[in-house]
């Protein structure tokens, strides 16, 4: 391996890795809200609006972030942006009031947008034309998975400490993982491209960078509009997902255990099937493929599998956990082999997994394809500024998802009880799937045109030596 393959993978694996991180911080929240509220004597629904704060502040401040990454060094602004949320997470595991704790989670959501618009900036610059679906299909999975880690961690430190314990672990971590950053070597725009080949090889630069004048153009690109609409409806969809560990937690009680039991058991669940979302380099290449062949494939491609995830989640959902032998202690570890053990034995648990791998595959063909149609539909300087406002898009219809069912759930469990009432809302939130894989479908013709058109003006420009 060269030298400077060796730093490509080292930086692509040093994205990929922190984007992981950072989500884990996303994921810890959640599990957590029953445990806060009563800390701090509030509510339990007002952990929601918290929740949906922090995400609001991730989406707007990665704007601002997504914007800078198209004109200075994306290498330092992502360390800054680290050490935000570093510091907020950190004042998190010290808030002793309802304000301070949202203070606290607003300083983190500016940090996390920061490492969101500009670390997919900066990857799509190290990341070769021919395998973009499959490279951004790892760094879209390590943020799933970053959740679900954060998830469990909270799950489990919480039962043997307290809820603060999980922040302050998680800050210090973060702290020392910046250091990866400085060996990391700043990409160069454009430097993937192919049509920019003999510009870079010569040793010159892409210097074309973003203005403000060329927003509303951005905006405008049919398939950008696509892609913001799709994003938010699919997102309302996925934001309600956050709810399935206390669905799980409500089924497991409804069988007679514990909610300590019932917390740590429902968190490896909702880890345990997300497992199809591994799949999702598979499709990212797929993709990858299939757009060889033509410009409208992968988003056609990804139009059927988003249609699909609607009907195999209201299965999953609706499908009873039946027979589930556990033992009667709060040892993680314990529970974690008797579930596995169940996982193999109850054919109850068993078919569970198996709807739960086909669903959350499916979903997973969404990211690596969303990601790299981003990509290819917009020029080198643009693309973090127009992921910033996707992101901005995705980030209201989780809001939407995330407060929805919680408005939809008040009023279906007037008339049934848990989890019944988890079981119609959760279902209900997945409707929005049907008009995001729609998106998909209209903008087949488009990215045809816009593709073309990018390739076109880069062609022109890695020709002006």
């Amino acid at each position: 391996m060269s030298l400077q393959k060796f730093k490509t993978v080292y930086a692509i694996a040093v994205y990929v890795s922190l984007a992981a991180f950072d989500n884990i911080v996303i994921g810890l929240f959640p599990p957590l809200f029953s445990n806060i509220a009563h800390d701090l004597n509030v509510a339990i629904s007002s952990m929601g609006v918290i929740s949906a704060v922090n995400i609001l502040a991730t989406a707007f401040s990665s704007l601002f972030w997504g914007y800078l990454s198209g004109k200075y060094h994306r290498k330092r602004l992502v360390i800054i942006g680290t050490l935000v949320w570093v510091v907020g997470v950190y004042l998190t595991s010290l808030s002793n009031s309802y304000i301070h704790l949202m203070l606290c989670q607003i300083i983190t959501g500016v940090g996390l947008g920061c490492v969101a618009s500009i670390g997919f900036s900066a990857l799509t610059d190290y990341v070769p034309y021919h395998s973009r679906g499959m490279i951004l299909s790892l760094w879209g999975m390590s943020q799933g998975f970053g959740g679900i880690a954060g998830a469990l961690i909270a799950s489990i430190i919480s039962t043997m400490s307290n809820w603060r314990i999980p922040f302050e672990l998680l800050a210090i971590i973060g702290l020392l993982l910046i250091v990866f950053y400085f060996f990391v070597e700043e990409p160069r725009f454009g430097s993937a491209e192919p049509e920019l080949k003999v510009l870079m090889d010569r040793g010159m630069n892409y210097t074309y960078r973003i203005s403000l004048s060329q927003i509303l153009k951005m905006i405008g690109k049919r398939s950008n509009l696509l892609l913001f609409l799709q994003g938010f409806l699919m997102n309302i969809a996925t934001g309600s997902l956050i709810w399935l560990p206390t669905l799980y937690i409500s089924k497991i009680e409804e069988l007679g255990y514990g909610t300590k039991i019932a917390m740590i058991v429902a968190a490896f669940l909702f880890g345990i099937f997300q497992v199809g979302g591994t799949l999702s380099s598979f499709f990212g290449y797929l993709g990858d493929v299939l757009q060889r062949r033509s410009y409208k494939a992968r988003a056609l491609l990804t139009a059927v599998f988003v249609f699909l995830t609607m009907p195999l989640y209201i299965l999953l959902f609706i499908f009873p956990i039946d027979q589930l032998s556990l033992p009667n202690t709060t040892n993680s570890v314990t529970l974690f082999v008797s579930l596995l053990g169940d996982l193999f034995t109850n054919p109850w648990i068993l078919s569970l997994f198996v709807i739960s791998l086909f669903a959350s595959a499916a979903q997973s063909a969404n990211t690596p394809n969303w990601l790299a149609l981003i990509t290819d539909v917009n020029l080198p300087e643009h693309r973090g500024a127009v992921f910033s406002i996707a992101n901005l898009a995705n980030s209201l219809g989780r809001t939407v998802g995330n407060l929805g069912i919680g408005a939809v759930l008040a009023i279906v469990s007037i008339y049934l009880h848990s989890p019944m009432d988890y079981i119609v809302t959760m279902s209900i939130l997945q409707i929005p799937l049907i008009p995001s894989a729609l998106c998909y479908f209209l903008m087949a013709k488009y990215n045809v045109r816009d593709i073309h058109s990018v390739k076109k003006t880069l062609d022109k420009r890695g020709k002006i030596v």
